[in-house]
């Protein structure tokens, strides 16, 4: 019988570059969607004063559009980071690292519907605002703690990863899994470790080109 061609030295190459530039994307859209929304909802928008400044407004407004763009990217990332890990990887692991980042996007997204919420309503009420702060800041965050500290196992078993990059993953896990929304601009910690990651991928790609 006749055994399936592997695949070609470009088409091994590509697998990680996609991976890298997505996840650069994904990094700096994501990072200015976040601070956005920081500006315009401090601390899930509490407070008596509910009304929206026309300043706020449009930075909230920037951020949603940004959003749909840097989850898309992200799937991407996923797919490729999991298509880099080969035939090897554990699939209780994987599963994980598959089911964290779905569940992330799913919060990022809805955290956005929500935040438009606020945008289209004439008279804001604080749910909206304390919504979608909460499901990206608490819920979003610990998927995307599980998912950073997955990637780091599966980093670390495979050897796919070198053991600082594994190091600070478990690192920013942990302390986006522990702190959460405590500390303001906490939530940054996750597309800066992306980057990190992509940057290494393309400059394994490059070595290899």
């Amino acid at each position: 019988m006749t055994q399936a061609p592997g695949p070609t030295r470009q088409q091994a190459l590509s697998t990680p570059k996609a991976a890298g530039l997505a996840g650069v994307v994904f990094a700096v859209l994501l990072s200015t969607a976040m601070v956005l929304a920081r500006i315009a909802l401090p601390e899930g928008g509490g407070g008596e004063d509910l009304t929206v400044a026309q300043g706020e407004r449009g930075a909230l407004q920037t951020a949603t559009e940004l959003v749909p763009f840097a989850g898309i990217a992200f799937l991407w990332f996923m797919g490729a980071l999991r298509e880099h890990t080969g035939e090897a990887e554990d699939r209780f692991i994987a599963t994980v690292f598959l089911g964290s980042g779905l569940v992330f996007v799913a919060c990022l997204f809805g955290a956005v519907a929500a935040a438009g919420t606020v945008l289209d309503a004439e008279d804001p009420t604080g749910f909206g605002r304390h919504f979608a702060y909460t499901l990206l800041t608490t819920y979003g965050m610990r998927m995307a703690a599980v998912f950073v500290l997955a990637t780091s196992t599966l980093g670390r078993k495979l050897r796919v990863l070198p053991r600082p990059l594994v190091v600070i993953g478990t690192v920013a896990g942990l302390l986006l899994l522990v702190v959460g929304s405590s500390v303001p601009y906490c939530e940054l910690v996750f597309p800066t470790w992306a980057l990190l990651i992509s940057l290494y991928i393309l400059r394994i790609a490059r070595r290899s080109a």
